[in-house]
């Protein structure tokens, strides 16, 4: 994928990790198409576990202001995991400068600098806050966007809009609302 490139970013690499049936991948897409709509150059690819739906999942996204020659990620910047066993798999492998944001319910293994993680209620929010628990890949990409500044709400709100079913549309961008509003109130 590519667009006009912007020069109001550096290169992020983002992986996403959880389990099959969290909305992993349709985050990564929705987080692409919202650096697409901001004039980013973007790249997204995926992978599952052959259970799909309860087994591991991990998908990931490129966002650069320059085109992207390589496609794959290959030192994330960014890590964000749901589940315990994404976290202790995926964790291992990154940098020390690497951004790494967790659901508020798991523990943040000892080998990881706390200064480095940032522990949010996304799953919790989608449950209380919204009212529905798919909605919580929506307030993941609200947070991400919310930590690490990639597009204006306006570019996420689309990306978001154009890939939820029809009728969900209010329940969505009350996700939206909510998982920026979990790391902005912190």
């Amino acid at each position: 994928m590519s667009a006009k490139a912007s020069k109001q970013s550096k290169k992020m690499e983002i992986r996403l990790a959880g389990s099959g049936g969290q909305g992993i991948i349709l985050a990564t897409i929705i987080l692409a198409e919202a650096a697409l709509e901001a004039g980013k150059y973007t790249a997204q690819s995926q992978s599952y576990g052959p259970e799909a739906r309860g087994g591991m999942c991990k998908a990931e996204v490129l966002i650069d202001s320059e085109p992207i020659g390589y496609t794959k990620v290959e030192n994330p910047t960014f890590l964000m995991a749901l589940t315990q066993q994404s976290l202790e798999k995926y964790a291992k492998t990154v940098d020390k400068d690497c951004v790494i944001l967790v659901d508020s319910s798991l523990t943040v293994p000892d080998y990881l600098d706390p200064n480095q993680v940032t522990k949010a209620p996304i799953l919790e929010t989608a449950v209380k806050g919204v009212g529905k628990a798919f909605t919580a890949n929506i307030v993941a990409v609200a947070a991400i966007n919310a930590l690490l500044g990639l597009v204006e709400y306006k570019d996420l709100r689309t990306a978001v809009l154009s890939h939820v079913p029809k009728g969900t549309e209010a329940i969505n961008e009350k996700a939206l609302k909510l998982g920026a509003e979990i790391i902005t109130k912190k």
